[in-house]
């Protein structure tokens, strides 16, 4: 009997670890396993195709709120082609509805409901051993005699117990490493499905130990820690930090989603003895409204959050992720511009606005009529409105949101953005009117090539703010310009100057431009012009002052945290 486990991920460069723990946890059930990785981004007749063409007695998908609309219209055509073959459907989108599941969808033969490696392997062995009595197992939905039910839930596994399935590694090649030492969140916040569980629970140092070298030693790029509150018990994250910092290869970053308010001087003594981009932090602030803090049941000192956040900046050697959510009980659309300024104050790196997802299962789905919250009828879930904000204003609030992604999260506009926005009243209605003039401009679904974004901004800067100095401007885009991307068009409003192509040759064949490359070892003229661009400035962009100076910026060797391009001051050139 073959079954087939398969995972539709959002992006190519997502790996569902899910699936790959089951596949492990199974291996010796008796019953032949194959896995595949698909994307949300696949037709349905090329899915429907793939796995018909496995022929596979038993499908199981695994249901995220990204996928679960396709997985059920999916498994609707499957059965129709494929009647005689069982499907089982596991993973957070089902777990908490799954009778109504079964009821609403006949062709669902299973549903596991919860923690899955313990289950799916029962259910492994059963069918691989042909004595199926689905009764005695735990933490799964079925139908006895025609009839939906479920079983008791399955009780916690043992951390240890799971299966270390990177040991093949050139099968994730281009893909996002993710990796788990804990389990649970001790918090309750009512958005969340992560503090339903029993309790916190970690992985063995011993095993963490073993996988974090593994991981050093293969020199993989990222690694991306799915651990819901990773510091909520200092020892563990400080092992891990410790270890890490230790044993650097001068490659790997690995990524943490913490409680900033958690951590104290010992881990900010930690933070500055790490290299620059060997770890970055999410920080979920959600919202600076108490009321709003308090009625979602979030523990968090927003004081110390700010003051540990700050902190860390100042080391400089860590990219920080805030997070916000918009569509929160009790927040409105003016308390929510309040919490993304003092969010924007606090100078992430990345501010991510996301937007209520009200998951099953969550307090806030029980809560929902008492908060007026009508959200969409399919996954994500996301909010349409509240008691506390219209759809009018959610909408205004996406548009925002795309100007952050685009002008601030990208790190493109790291010397214009202060600028200009020095000239705004607030950061959160400097992003509303640049949405506004760039929807303004801009049709639906249009698609731009890169120079056209400087260029919306220097138009929305000189409209919006005419007391600007237009030069200056002009000048700091070109430095944000050549700052990340080594263009060879130039854009028609430059008044910045280029060596030309023979000037620029002869500079690059001096003995002395070899120190501007201390990274090249032996120099190579030809290699260092082909990855590096020389450009005359006329104000020192961080003052604005009036400055004649000449820029070499290096391709070769760029920023960890940032990936902008190493500046050197440039002599002897004019």
């Amino acid at each position: 009997m073959k079954l087939l486990l398969c995972a539709i991920n959002a992006k190519f460069i997502h790996t569902n670890l899910a699936v790959y723990n089951l596949a492990a946890y199974a291996a010796d059930s008796g019953l032949a396993i194959e896995l595949e990785e698909y994307t949300i981004n696949n037709r349905q007749e090329e899915l429907l195709k793939e796995i018909y063409r496995k022929k596979a007695d038993i499908i199981a998908f695994s249901c995220y709120i990204w996928n679960a609309k396709m997985v059920l219209e999916l498994t609707a055509e499957l059965h129709k082609v494929q009647p005689e073959a069982r499907i089982w459907l596991g993973g957070p989108e089902v777990s908490y509805d799954a009778v109504d599941l079964l009821t609403e969808h006949p062709e669902i033969s299973i549903v596991m409901c919860g923690e899955g490696e313990e289950t799916f392997r029962e259910l492994c062995v059963q069918y691989g051993s042909g004595q199926i009595n689905l009764s005695v197992v735990r933490g799964i939905a079925y139908r006895k005699d025609g009839i939906p039910v479920e079983n008791e839930p399955r009780l916690p596994m043992n951390m240890d117990h799971i299966p270390f399935i990177y040991a093949d590694l050139p099968d994730f090649d281009h893909k996002i490493i993710y990796y788990e030492t804990s389990r649970g969140c001790p918090f309750s916040c009512s958005y969340c499905l992560s503090s339903i569980g029993e309790r916190v629970r970690f992985r063995s140092w011993e095993l963490v130990e073993k996988e974090l070298q593994f991981f050093l030693d293969h020199k993989v790029k990222q690694v991306k820690f799915v651990d819901r509150t990773f510091n909520c018990n200092r020892t563990h994250a400080q092992r891990i930090w410790n270890y890490i910092t230790e044993h650097d290869n001068g490659i790997t970053n690995f990524h943490f989603e913490i409680a900033a308010d958690l951590l104290d001087d010992s881990d900010l003594a930690l933070f500055r003895k790490m290299r620059p981009g060997l770890i970055q932090l999410e920080i979920g602030v959600q919202s600076t409204n108490h009321e709003t803090i308090r009625e979602i049941r979030r523990v968090m000192d927003l004081e110390k959050l700010a003051d540990v956040v700050a902190r860390v900046k100042a080391i400089g050697n860590i990219h920080q992720h805030l997070d916000l959510i918009a569509g929160l009980p009790y927040e409105n659309y003016e308390s929510f511009q309040t919490s993304f300024n003092d969010v924007f104050a606090m100078k992430p790196d990345q501010l991510q606005l996301g937007f209520l997802k009200v998951l099953k299962g969550s307090y806030m789905h029980e809560k929902k009529n008492d908060y007026g919250i009508i959200y969409g009828s399919h996954a994500p879930y996301e909010v349409l409105r509240t008691s506390w904000i219209t759809y009018d204003e959610v909408l205004r609030l996406k548009e925002l949101e795309e100007m952050v992604e685009m002008y601030y999260n990208s790190a493109q506009y790291t010397k214009t953005l202060p600028y200009v926005m020095a000239f705004a009243r607030t950061p959160f209605e400097f992003f509303r009117e640049l949405a506004q003039f760039y929807n303004s401009r801009t049709a639906v679904g249009m698609k731009h090539a890169r120079l056209y974004y400087y260029e919306l901004l220097k138009e929305f800067a000189m409209w919006r703010y005419p007391s600007l100095d237009e030069e200056i401007l002009k000048q700091l885009l070109m430095y944000d310009l050549y700052l990340r991307e080594n263009i060879k068009k130039r854009p028609q409003w430059a008044n910045t100057t280029a060596l030309e192509k023979k000037q620029a040759t002869a500079f690059f064949r001096r003995e002395e431009t070899a120190r501007y490359f201390p990274e090249m070892q032996p120099y190579d003229s030809k290699k260092a012009a082909g990855n590096a661009h020389v450009e005359q400035f006329m104000i020192d962009v961080d003052t604005y002052e009036s400055r004649e100076w000449w820029a070499i910026f290096n391709y070769h060797n760029r920023d960890p945290l940032t990936y902008d391009a190493r500046v050197w001051e440039v002599e002897g050139i004019g």
